[in-house]
């Protein structure tokens, strides 16, 4: 598709822009709380909690190496506990932040605190585990079994005292809903744990990122990768450890992208410049390739009234990482864990092609981004951006051209913070 026929249908709407959702939205999650309160005292049998819990787990970075460890267990006794489980399923499905919302505050995390290498002793797990010495016993034990099964497992939780009602936000995880003190966790069930999993437990000389890279091949997908590994089931045995949440994510992202990017190291490039698009949850996701070896610039903009600005009064808040053909040695500050979804989706675009190229990401947040959800909506807004047809340009500053007038910011902005286009404004310079 010629570039100017794929831009033209873009017209900015400026009215959307200005809408203030949050406290709007926020009086439908009170609401829903309510009606949670109302599922958990009927779910609530004495001092324990019986239910179908989603094959997902949280575990917490305050006080780390002491940290908060739970279950995730969806409160209604009625609910399809899959569909509670962060998973690319939610974009598919067309959820949006408050669909997100609710299914996360309907789910009970019910928390011990526990430290980070509690899973290094205890009794050994059958002959699954080989001669890893884990603790596959106890509320530690039940959480992992949860967390390596392939689909969701009942369980028996002992509480002590009501759940908090607050709900719990991050600019990487998903939010996390009510929360409870757990006095005691059983399985009620025989979980099925797959070959591939099995695999990684009992080997137990095998490094976390190659077990990651291994079942990423097996066609697990880095949501599955990322619980496996937060629970402390990936790495060898004398170093496995929880691994909070948050951290889990990245390193599933960066660790699969390094795989990535090294099936394409010595691929042959794109031909022509391509431009791709997408719009999920208030995020404004424009992709450019461009022909070239490997470079990657995830550039975002935060509108005023959108989350995690930091300084709204002086308007849109620009923040940026970059990398050459060699990649990074250190951690993404400004971007953080968006970086790595970001750069994890155009990655697997272009392994899937055989192609490599310099590829930038422009995410606008607008303010209809009006509650954070976890850098899961960055990865599959990225992800689904290559879906269908692309604009084709004749150059990189032609195709970065003509996204200009669809940006909230100032061209000169863009290059003051951008490497790969300030590169691109030098090379112009080179013929003046």
């Amino acid at each position: 598709m010629r570039l100017d026929e794929f831009i033209e249908g873009f017209e900015r709407d400026e009215a959307a822009e200005k809408r203030r959702l949050a406290a709007e939205k926020s009086y439908a999650i009170t609401d829903h709380l309510e009606d949670v309160e109302r599922q958990f005292e009927e779910a609530l049998s004495g001092d324990a909690l019986f239910g179908s819990t989603a094959p997902e787990i949280f575990v917490g970075r305050s006080g780390y190496p002491n940290v908060s460890t739970g279950l995730l267990s969806p409160v209604d006794r009625d609910a399809a506990a899959e569909g509670y489980a962060t998973s690319s399923d939610w974009y598919s499905e067309g959820l949006g932040i408050e669909d997100v919302l609710q299914r996360r505050t309907g789910m009970l995390n019910s928390t011990r605190q526990t430290p980070v290498d509690s899973v290094q002793t205890g009794g050994r797990r059958g002959s699954r585990t080989g001669n890893a010495y884990d603790v596959w016993e106890g509320f530690v034990g039940v959480q992992r079994e949860v967390a390596i099964a392939d689909h969701p497992v009942d369980v028996e939780v002992g509480l002590d005292g009501k759940p908090d009602l607050d709900v719990a936000f991050d600019d990487v995880g998903t939010p996390t809903g009510p929360r409870a003190t757990a006095t005691g966790a059983d399985l009620t069930e025989n979980p099925h744990v797959p070959k591939p999993v099995e695999k990684t437990l009992s080997d137990d000389d095998w490094q976390a990122q190659g077990a990651m890279t291994y079942l990423y091949r097996r066609g697990f997908d880095v949501y599955d990768i990322n619980t496996i590994l937060s629970a402390g089931a990936l790495g060898q045995a004398s170093e496995r450890s929880l691994v909070p949440t948050r951290w889990s994510i990245t390193a599933v992202d960066d660790t699969v992208g390094q795989y990535l990017r090294g099936t394409t190291r010595n691929s042959d490039t794109i031909d022509k410049p391509e431009l791709w698009y997408n719009e999920y949850m208030g995020n404004r996701y424009w992709v450019l390739l461009s022909p070239g070896r490997w470079e990657f610039e995830l550039v975002e903009m935060k509108a005023p009234q959108s989350v995690w600005n930091p300084r709204p009064e002086t308007g849109y808040y620009m923040s940026s990482a970059y990398e050459g053909y060699e990649g990074r040695t250190s951690y993404v500050e400004e971007t953080a864990g968006a970086y790595y979804a970001a750069r994890l989706g155009a990655l697997e675009h272009l392994q899937e092609r055989g192609r490599q190229a310099k590829c930038l990401v422009l995410r606008e947040i607008t303010d209809d981004y009006w509650a954070p959800v976890g850098v899961w909506q960055v990865r599959e807004g990225v992800r689904n951006a290559f879906e269908g047809e692309p604009g084709v340009g004749q150059t990189f500053g032609e195709t970065l051209n003509a996204v200009a007038d669809q940006l909230p910011v100032p061209m000169g902005a863009l290059r003051r913070k951008s490497e790969l286009v300030a590169g691109l404004q030098s090379q112009l310079s080179d013929f003046g």
